[in-house]
C-alpha cells in the first residue's frame, strides 16, 4: 500500500510517501487510520484529531468505512480551503 502525506501532516510524520504493508486487521480507513496512530509520536501528533484528515484512495475522497487493499493508494490529507 502505497500512503501519501501532505501539508502539515507530511511535516509531523517526517515523510512525503512510503509504502507499509499493513497488518491483515487493517481493512478500512478508519482501522488503517488508527494502526497509523501507533506507529511512532510523529504519526500519533499528525492523527490526534481525525476531523480534520481527508483521505482519498486511488485518487477518490472516501468516508472512514471505505475498504482498503494491499495495492492502494491511500492519501491523507487536510481540508482544502478556496480563496
Amino acid at each position: 500500500m502505497k500512503l501519501l502525506y501532505f501539508a502539515w501532516l507530511r511535516a509531523r510524520i517526517g515523510t512525503a510517501e512510503e509504502t507499509l504493508d499493513p497488518p491483515p486487521e487493517v481493512t478500512d480507513v478508519a482501522s488503517l487510520l488508527r494502526w497509523l496512530q501507533g506507529r511512532g509520536p510523529g504519526y500519533a501528533e499528525a492523527l490526534k484529531d481525525l476531523s480534520v484528515v481527508r483521505v482519498a484512495v486511488n485518487h477518490d475522497y472516501v468516508p472512514p468505512s471505505h475498504p482498503v487493499r494491499s495495492g492502494d493508494e491511500v492519501a491523507l490529507f487536510p481540508p482544502m480551503t478556496g480563496g
